[in-house]
């Protein structure tokens, strides 16, 4: 094993067999062979509208990375868990097309909202928001 392997199998936790496992699996080998070059973008969501939304205003901007992480230290103090369920979904269809040698724009489906219903149908708040990557400087 490599030296490089074993660094990556000691920060994951992976025991040999799942080491093994993960270097089997031709899509996770292709994610990661591609991490430099998802690392070159961010991911935003800005808030559009927000509706009786305690959390979130609009103009606010959640900071995610196609590598699936939230940059919470990046965006606002507190961010709806109810946020996250959609944001992930959009995370995963650019992160695809980064990972397929595809520029991540135009990103089709490009607005959606919380999965909380609204204070008109029994719920809290919504908050609507576009998605959209940036290439970091």
């Amino acid at each position: 094993m490599t030296t490089e392997w074993a660094a990556f199998q000691e920060a994951m936790g992976y025991i040999d067999e799942e080491l093994d496992n993960f270097q089997a699996n031709k899509k996770a080998m292709r994610l990661l062979e591609r991490t430099d070059k998802m690392a070159a973008w961010d991911i935003i969501a800005e808030v559009m509208e927000a509706p009786g939304c305690a959390n979130h205003k609009p103009g606010d901007k959640i900071l995610l990375s196609p590598l699936g992480l939230l940059r919470a230290h990046e965006g606002p103090e507190v961010v709806c868990v109810h946020a996250l369920p959609p944001l992930s979904l959009a995370v995963a269809v650019i992160q695809e097309r980064l990972c397929s040698d595809l520029d991540p724009e135009p990103y089709m489906f490009d607005r959606l909202s919380c999965l909380d219903a609204g204070v008109r149908c029994g719920g809290w708040g919504q908050a609507f928001f576009k998605i959209y990557p940036v290439r970091r400087e």
